[in-house]
């Protein structure tokens, strides 16, 4: 298969991951660890070289880093310091391309995650800290035709949905009669685009994912743009 139209992940991803799910031991881990690594890790690595090229023509701002640590994916490793749930790893392969200019998973950025019966493209921001909150509550405040433009597409209502925590009250300094005081409740503003197992596996994903983030980019133009950001 050439790299123009590459398979990435098969079957045996998902068959890991399942597996894992039912031995979540550090001990089972280790003995399996060589199909983690050809399985899961290095088709993601890969996957992450081969989006960059279709990431810049979204936008030369967001950032596709191959790393094996500190890079594009996720780690496996759950933090269990301060958890009840003492499982070790993750039962889900993920990575996130963020904004250059994000130090974190709290930045504006796009996101794949991998998991048995859970399979999608998102985008958006999650969890953004308050003064990044409230620059998206303002603009969408101060220009709701552009937040009704950016969520408001015709691929976008068909194929996407916004998801999240919201408030249940509105916050303090915006007016509760807004037209759109229910988007300014959000406390995420994300959005998902639903996957299925066997398009991961076909030749040629990273396209239909690249493709699935150009649908949600108007979204992730207007988050960045909110914070001062460039798109």
């Amino acid at each position: 298969m050439s790299r123009a139209n590459p398979v990435h992940f098969t079957p045996e991803l998902f068959g890991f991951l399942r597996a894992l799910k039912r031995n979540n031991r550090r001990d089972w881990f280790q003995q399996h660890k060589a199909r983690y690594e050809g399985h899961v890790r290095q088709p993601l690595l890969q996957f992450v070289v081969d989006f960059a090229p279709r990431l810049a023509r979204i936008s030369p701002h967001f950032v596709a880093d191959p790393r094996p640590v500190g890079g594009s994916i996720f780690r496996i490793h759950r933090d269990i310091r301060f958890s009840r749930d003492k499982r070790p790893y993750k039962t889900a392969a993920a990575a996130q391309f963020r904004h250059a200019a994000g130090k974190d998973v709290h930045a504006p950025g796009f996101y794949l995650h991998l998991e048995p019966g859970e399979v999608f493209a998102g985008a958006g921001l999650w969890r953004p800290d308050a003064q990044a909150l409230t620059a998206v509550r303002q603009a969408i405040a101060e220009d709701s035709a552009g937040w009704n433009k950016a969520v408001g597409g015709k691929a976008f209502g068909r194929q996407c949905r916004l998801g999240g925590e919201a408030l249940k009250r509105a916050p303090r300094g915006f007016d509760p009669q807004h037209p759109l005081i229910e988007e300014i409740k959000r406390k995420d503003f994300v959005a998902s685009f639903p996957l299925i197992e066997a398009q991961v596996c076909a030749a040629g994903f990273v396209d239909r994912f690249a493709r699935a983030c150009e649908t949600m980019a108007p979204l992730v133009a207007f988050l960045t743009r909110a914070q001062g950001l460039p798109f």
